[in-house]
Formats: C-alpha cells, sequence, structure tokens
C-alpha cells in the first residue's frame, strides 16, 4: 500500500498533473465570470433593445402538463445564454493562445550570437574565438 501511496505522490507532483489542476480551477473560474458577464451586463441591454425580453425565460412548449406527466419544454433562451458564454470563452482563450505564441514566435526569431567571423586576410570563416586562421596562418587581432 505504501508503494501505491509513494507512486501516486510522484503522480501527482509532477508539473503536467499540477499545471493541469490549475487550469481546471481557473478554467472553472473563468466559465462563472463569463457566465456572469452574459447573464448580468450583456443580456439585459439586448432584452431592453428587443423590448424587454429576458432570453433565459424564452421557451417553446412542446406538450402540455397532462395529469401527473410534466410539460416538454424546449428552453432555446437559456441556449442562446449557453451559446453566447461559449463564444466569449473561445474568443478569449483564442486571444490567449494568440499571444502565447505570438511570444514564442518573437523568443524563436531573436538572432544568436555569431559563431564564426572572416579573416581579415583570407575572407575565410573562422571561429570567432580564433587567434589564427587555419586557412592562410595570419594572426588574427582581436
Amino acid at each position: 500500500m505504501k508503494k501505491v501511496i509513494n507512486e501516486f505522490k510522484k503522480f501527482a507532483m509532477r508539473g503536467n498533473v499540477v499545471d493541469l489542476a490549475v487550469g481546471v480551477v481557473i478554467g472553472t473560474a473563468f466559465g462563472k465570470i463569463t457566465n456572469s458577464l452574459v447573464n448580468d451586463i450583456i443580456m439585459p441591454p439586448i432584452g431592453a433593445i428587443t423590448g424587454g425580453v429576458d432570453f433565459s425565460k424564452l421557451f417553446l412548449i412542446v406538450k402540455d402538463t397532462v395529469g401527473d406527466s410534466p410539460a416538454v419544454v424546449i428552453n432555446y433562451g437559456s441556449f442562446i445564454n449557453t451559446v453566447l458564454d461559449f463564444l466569449i470563452i473561445a474568443f478569449a482563450i483564442f486571444m490567449v493562445v494568440k499571444i502565447v505564441n505570438n511570444l514564442k514566435r518573437e523568443e524563436a526569431e531573436k538572432p544568436s550570437d555569431p559563431t564564426e567571423k572572416n579573416c581579415v586576410y583570407c575572407l575565410s570563416k573562422i571561429p570567432i574565438q580564433a587567434t589564427r586562421c587555419a586557412y592562410c596562418t595570419s594572426d588574427i587581432k582581436k
């Protein structure tokens, strides 16, 4: 049993698992923020523009209540809110990925320090640290 616990500790403390856990927690919080943005900030003005319609309460009754059986309802207003949530989250993730990719591209494009120079006498390529040309054997001043 102790071996299993030690293996689990190693697994749980690996970078990928911790990164994933942090991502899930942040993603959950971001989802709540986005949900509030859609329901509390974006949809009320849209509802006011459309005549005071609360999209979360829009539905279509497919079948009325009969006896003890509940009504069959399509909640398309709630679906509209969920689609808006998704679009905002997808756009935010797209922007984050775009920024990260641009930063990685900038790092990759940085020129590295030169490793060679030209001999001033014969113009052959020689290592930057060379004090004598391997081709013409001239002394190279630093």
